[in-house]
């Protein structure tokens, strides 16, 4: 099971990042793309492939909504060559990049129609725009390279069911319970059967929240702000909470009615205060890392290809957070290598 990192790109340091990430023993970087908040994904994820040998790098997520597929497709055809190889396209329906120009997430009908286009494009076929038929013409000169991969950040049912019959690559951000994920990787590889896919041609992974530390309160106070933004996906418009489990439920209700997204993905704000303890605990790998180490083994377990972690709220005390990227790369990497 590979484990990488998703964090936030800034500018004049994203490339130290993805280096720093590499030598920590990380197996991929993602860099959020929110074009409002942030550097631009893109731009900063070819400095990071020149400043780095092995980490595979994409985007954390990006997004069908500001970006056309073709647009899309390039960006990603780019990185693999820079990287040599190295690229992933994580894509997802929207969050704070959309949100920040006033919009929604991305309905499934169009998302789906917006991956089948991409799909194309990133294998070298024709896409009908229109009655215009559009490819990537350069593709032909990377010819020596392999497909990007295309992986899809999946929270409810219906984008989970879109990802088996479209995708390369499943990420499921739905926390880090094993049971859970149990059931939606169960789900997804039915859809992939119906969609008539071989589910073992399909890479499964998931997105959680991880902070290792011996002071559990200061290491929950760290990662309860992106917990919460992870909860809030399963809010989306579509998602029935009554079919959550019961810590999720829980989660879910409070951040529909509480969620800012002023204060997205920041600690100690007022919309963590109903995410409580327990909830961490069962939804974040926390604690320290024998006991991170223990809920990485039950993922592994499930047969999950890869895990990309959060390493903490934006806002939380860096100290901490330095801290636990040094013992997951001292305790915990070392034993996935």
């Amino acid at each position: 099971m590979d484990i990488g990192i998703s964090s936030v790109g800034w500018f004049r340091k994203t490339a130290g990042m993805a280096a720093r990430f590499e030598s920590l023993g990380f197996r991929s970087a993602l860099f959020t793309d929110s074009q409002n908040l942030c550097a631009e994904v893109w731009s900063q994820l070819a400095l990071a492939a020149h400043a780095t040998d092995r980490i595979r790098l994409g985007p954390g997520v990006t997004n069908s909504v500001t970006r056309d597929p073709a647009l899309t497709a390039c960006a990603a055809a780019t990185l693999q060559a820079e990287s040599e190889g190295r690229a992933v396209l994580c894509i997802g329906r929207g969050d704070s990049a959309v949100q920040r120009i006033g919009k929604r997430e991305q309905k499934v009908a169009d998302f789906e129609a917006y991956l089948i286009a991409v799909q194309r494009y990133l294998s070298g076929e024709a896409v009908d725009r229109d009655g215009f038929e559009s490819r990537l013409e350069f593709l032909p000169a990377l010819r020596e390279l392999p497909k990007v991969p295309l992986e899809v950040m999946a929270t409810g049912p219906r984008v989970i069911g879109l990802s088996a019959r479209v995708a390369d690559r499943v990420c499921f951000a739905v926390g880090a319970d094993p049971e859970f994920l149990a059931d939606r990787m169960a789900f997804a590889r039915g859809e992939a059967e119906r969609a008539g896919r071989d589910p073992a041609a399909l890479r499964f992974g998931a997105i959680v929240n991880c902070l290792v530390g011996d002071d559990l309160a200061a290491a929950r106070e760290a990662i309860r702000g992106s917990a919460a933004t992870f909860a809030r996906f399963s809010s989306f418009r579509g998602n029935d909470p009554s079919t959550l489990p019961g810590p999720l439920q829980g989660a879910v209700e409070w951040v529909r009615e509480h969620y800012d997204m002023k204060d997205h993905t920041r600690a100690g704000v007022a919309h963590t205060q109903g995410i409580s303890d327990d909830f961490v605990d069962w939804f974040a790998l926390v604690g320290s890392s024998s006991s991170v180490l223990e809920r990485f083994r039950a993922l592994e377990a499930l047969g999950l290809d890869f895990v990309h972690i959060v390493p903490g709220s934006t806002g939380a005390d860096l100290s901490v957070v330095g801290a636990s990227l040094e013992a997951l790369s001292k305790d915990v990497l070392p034993v996935f290598a």
